[in-house]
């Protein structure tokens, strides 16, 4: 692909122009509150080499537009695979379906020159057979490392996505996108039993650092850990417990649990268990909790979010008390808020909501060990697999991959089939202490929210919460 103009992958000169394209917006969006025609074009490939050989081999490009018009809170949104003003000019017949704007107007998003990543793609600076190598290569040294290694997966996932948003006003933001990730899974057996382990890593720049030897070794070392740690559990107890998380991916439970409660559109609806909130204390002192989608190279930042907004830092709980949610467009208007450049959406083929970018938790002044050491009995959540949330309510179980049991202080018996049950608001209340120790996920994070995913990032430090639901299988 040459990328010499990367505005060359929208517009053909036979299909549509810029000029055109400003046209068509402004003549498509005149009669609404807001919108936007969102322009994108994606190019995504997927390696997969599972049981000693390469099984999967996908390589896809995209391209299309989508078109959005609000007035007042309902949304008009058309969309095609065409990028064309023919194409365009069709689906700004929809939105005759809305009512006329009545409102003002709101403003255009603050313009910004801001890149938080590359602008390079990924897929074209490492050639296909070093893809295939890397992959051979993590098999071959992950079954040399541990006899009791039975099986090896490793992934390696890249994408490149050039978006431009043309707006009726004038408006025309846009944006490169470049994604990696490389993920191991391995399945250790020892005397007829088989337990599984996984890592991965990844973000928004190019393959190179993927594939430092020191990295996929990294990879390697912490799957074969996880799993060997695993042969060696005992069953979870069950009850009411001290839970101490560790830091980093374990803020996936904050994400769930409460992040999708802060996001806008829930609050506006009332259907959050945080609704109306703002102001109140809701969390234990010393919890500060923030989205801030304009960190470098992560996997769930953005220079600029879905609708043209410069992504930034949102405080949303600060030392306990709730101080707002995260916003689009929409939302921001009919609550008299300012959109907080979390617009997102998964592609041209769906309308942005209020979605989370990288979204943790502050670091405290606590000693991680010292928060250890002062546990009598209970457990520690190293990470943690699949969850299951209600975002009304903010009721969650999670599962945890890697756990153990905690006696008079002192880690003991890695444990299996435990899960956290609890909900979201009164976690929050039950922080007993916040470790000094920030970290955030490695850069492999999907959120789904109304049948959209996106990619996202977590992140906290070690957190010792009291009183918190284990289910058990012991």
């Amino acid at each position: 692909m040459n990328h010499a103009d990367p505005r060359a992958f929208l517009y053909a000169d036979d299909k549509l122009s810029p000029e055109e394209a400003q046209r068509l917006a402004s003549q498509t969006l005149s009669s609404c509150d807001d919108g936007e025609l969102y322009l994108q074009f994606s190019a995504s490939e997927t390696f997969v080499f599972d049981d000693g050989r390469l099984k999967t081999c996908d390589y896809s490009r995209d391209a299309g537009f989508g078109l959005r018009g609000v007035s007042g809170e309902t949304t008009g949104f058309a969309h095609a695979s065409d990028i064309s003003a023919a194409a365009i000019a069709r689906a700004g017949e929809t939105l005759k379906l809305l009512d006329p704007a009545n409102g003002d107007r709101p403003l255009p998003p603050r313009a910004t020159n801001r890149h938080l990543y590359t602008d390079q793609s990924p897929l074209d600076l490492v050639p296909f057979a070093e893809k295939v190598a890397l992959l051979e290569k993590i098999d071959t040294a992950a079954r040399s490392r541990d006899p009791r290694v039975a099986q090896v997966s490793a992934s390696l996932v890249g994408s490149w996505s050039v978006i431009e948003i043309v707006r009726p006003d004038g408006f025309i933001g846009m944006d490169i996108r470049p994604l990696v990730r490389l993920n191991v899974s391995i399945v250790a057996e020892s005397n007829g039993r088989r337990e599984s382990g996984s890592f991965g890593m990844g973000g928004r720049y190019l393959y190179d650092s993927l594939f430092h030897e020191a990295s996929w070794n990294r990879a390697i070392d912490e799957a074969l850990a996880q799993a060997t740690i695993n042969l060696e559990s005992v069953a979870a107890p069950a009850g009411e417990m001290t839970v101490l998380l560790g830091p980093g991916w374990p803020g996936i439970l904050l994400h769930e649990a409460i992040g999708h409660g802060l996001e806008g559109d829930f609050n506006r609806k009332g259907t959050s268990a945080f609704s109306g909130r703002v102001g109140e204390q809701v969390a234990a002192s010393g919890v500060t909790v923030v989205d801030d989608g304009s960190i470098h190279d992560r996997r769930g930042s953005l220079s600029i979010d879905d609708e043209g907004t410069p992504t930034g830092e949102t405080v949303l709980i600060e030392d306990g008390i709730l101080k707002g949610y995260m916003q689009d467009r929409l939302n921001a208007r009919l609550m008299g808020v300012e959109a907080t450049g979390n617009g997102r959406r998964q592609s041209y083929a769906h309308a942005p909501m209020p979605r989370m970018t990288n979204t943790f938790m502050r670091p405290g002044q606590d000693d991680p060990a010292e928060l250890l050491a002062g546990m009598k009995d209970g457990i520690f959540a190293k990470s943690f697999g699949g969850g299951q949330v209600d975002i009304v309510s903010g009721k969650f179980t999670f599962s945890c991959t890697e756990a153990y049991r905690v006696e008079n202080g002192k880690l003991s018996a890695p444990i299996k089939g435990a899960t956290l049950i609890g909900d979201g608001p009164s976690v929050l209340t039950r922080v007993k202490g916040i470790g000094n120790d920030l970290a955030l996920d490695e850069g492999v994070g999907t959120c789904g929210k109304g049948g959209q995913s996106v990619p996202a990032g977590v992140g906290q430090p070690t957190l010792l919460i009291g009183g918190l639901t284990v289910g058990g299988t012991g």
